[in-house]
């Protein structure tokens, strides 16, 4: 009878244990799989490979509660997650479990980047505004962009690199490399360049980068995309018939000043390539990287017979375009004057 007693107890205690084990069984099956998030749009969580477990988790939280992941503590715990975790932009779904974030996380799932290009001054500012976008040093991106090695080994110089860049928006990965980027770069620009545009090319006489030169001229000249074509006309104009482009913007950047209000005659003296006051033809590459606008402008330029161009006297950001040279120096006349009464010496 003892023996029996003995014996229903252990069945007893047996059963129970069984059940809690089951409990607990369930309870983290229901954790990991059946407790979904709920949530009004898709949230993203940055993973940089100094982030564990622990901080996968809290970043999950932040977005799905206090106490949401606990499923995934376990996951982690017996999967050796910090050994396969990935860096990256991973989505957190409305109607995720935490497998399903798991799985997307380890298995690389990433959500691309929307990667702005601007159209910048120079290069280095280039990577800086890339370098905020991406989990990216700029340093080491401005490395590439710099180094050549790299800029002839992919057919460019120090000169015609700022030629490569097209400003848009593309998809790319938030963890990329600086090589991934620059083959993504390249990738945009054998696309832009397609056969239609390198018909357009030909037929004025110009490369790629020669186009990519002229536009970068163009942009620092106006920020009016409908006047672009008129002013591209008329540095065509000037291209034909063997003058000078004499564009002041390209003055500026052979004296470091970009910024430049007025340009002064010893201005004019400085002897550099890009000064095309000095020298005929196009400077030996862009002064910044050109916005598609104006490549565009060079491409479908407006036939006119304009040879010069001055700003206006309002400061509008237009300019008075002249057929002849005393029609220019009426407009020049007039836009000195304005300076002069602001006070505005360079």
């Amino acid at each position: 009878m003892k023996v029996g007693k003995i014996f229903k107890t252990a069945i007893a205690i047996t059963a129970a244990a069984a059940c809690c084990i089951a409990a607990l069984l369930f309870r983290t099956y229901y954790n990991v799989k059946l407790d979904t998030i709920e949530l009004e749009q898709t949230e993203y969580i940055y993973i940089t490979p100094k982030d564990n477990s622990a901080t996968v988790i809290q970043k999950i939280e932040e977005i799905a509660g206090a106490g949401s992941a606990e499923g995934f503590s376990v996951l982690a715990e017996h999967n050796n997650f910090d050994k396969r975790r990935r860096s990256g932009k991973f989505a957190i779904k409305d109607g995720d479990n935490m497998h399903s974030i798991y799985r997307r996380i380890v298995s690389n799932e990433q959500t691309p980047v929307k990667l702005v290009v601007p159209s910048t001054r120079t290069l280095q500012q280039l990577a800086g505004a890339i370098s905020r976008q991406l989990m990216l040093d700029s340093a080491e991106l401005e490395e590439f962009f710099s180094n050549p090695i790299y800029y002839k080994k992919i057919g460019y110089s120090k000169e015609t690199m700022p030629s490569l860049f097209i400003p848009n928006t593309y998809e790319v990965y938030w963890d990329a490399k600086p090589e991934r980027v620059m083959i993504r770069l390249m990738e945009e620009r054998r696309k832009f360049w397609n056969d239609s545009r390198m018909a357009k090319a030909k037929r004025i006489g110009m490369s790629p980068e020669e186009v990519a030169t002229l536009a970068s001229i163009i942009d620092e000249e106006t920020n009016c995309d409908e006047e672009k074509p008129v002013v591209a006309g008329m540095y065509i104009n000037r291209l034909k018939r063997g003058m000078p482009l004499q564009a002041d913007p390209t003055v500026k950047f052979a004296i470091g000043d970009p910024a430049r209000k007025r340009i002064l005659n010893k201005d004019l003296e400085v002897n550099s390539p890009y000064n095309t006051y000095k020298y005929k033809g196009l400077p030996p590459g862009p002064i910044r990287i050109p916005t598609i606008q104006a490549i565009e402008s060079v491409l479908g330029y407006k036939k006119h017979s304009y040879l010069y161009m001055c700003a206006k006297e309002d400061f509008s950001g237009r300019h008075n375009f002249a057929r002849t040279l005393s029609e220019h120096n009426a407009n020049a006349v007039r836009y000195r004057k304005a300076l002069d009464k602001l006070n505005i010496k360079k």
